[in-house]
């Protein structure tokens, strides 16, 4: 049996498709949310704790609450600018911040 284009992570060019993340990360210093979003969340998770990214520098170490995956970056987008209203970190503290 074969798997159809849309299932297989690898296109019709032998390329792997690129994926989307956006994540929650939780501040162990401060206990606060960073919210955000990237094609490569290994890569972005170590940035967050080795002080590279600015905007978290001051907040490390993080651990991971939540990652959802996308297969565009618009989906993902969408995803992280709900996760940053008020009816998306509502939904936040209620089902993963402890």
């Amino acid at each position: 049996m074969s798997a159809s284009a849309d299932s297989n992570p690898i296109d019709a060019s032998n390329k792997i498709t690129s994926m989307f993340y956006t994540y929650i990360l939780k501040s162990l210093k401060d206990n606060g949310l960073y919210i955000g979003y990237t094609s490569d969340i290994i890569r972005r998770f170590n940035e967050h704790n080795s002080g590279i990214s600015k905007a978290t520098k001051h907040r490390k170490p993080f651990i991971i609450l939540h990652i959802d995956i996308f297969e565009t970056r618009s989906e993902a987008m969408r995803k992280e600018k709900y996760y940053k209203t008020g009816k998306g970190r509502e939904f936040i503290f209620k089902t993963w911040y402890y």
